[in-house]
């Protein structure tokens, strides 16, 4: 049995396709949840005097961010109060 490049292209994009649907429903949207984060464990910038990931140095800080997923950010409770979507004084 042979098949024509006509087949093959058709198979090829099919497969393509379930591929890409499959790759955007494995991805869950995230956004920067500011309060939330443990000293040391945020994902980046935390305000002056940090650079990058896991250089806060206080529990919970205002300017600190971690990625949670989309929506659940402000029902986040921490000793502190609730997480923000923006950062906290």
């Amino acid at each position: 049995m042979t098949s024509t490049p006509a087949a093959l292209a058709a198979a090829l994009a099919l497969t393509m396709i379930a591929g890409s649907a499959h790759a955007a429903g494995a991805a869950k949207p995230m956004e920067k949840c500011y309060g939330v984060a443990q000293a040391g464990k945020n994902d980046c910038k935390a305000g002056a005097g940090t650079s990058c990931a896991g250089t806060s140095r206080i529990a919970y800080q205002g300017d600190a961010w971690k990625l949670v997923k989309a929506g659940t950010c402000t029902k986040i409770k921490t000793p502190k109060g609730f997480g923000s979507l923006m950062p906290k004084a």
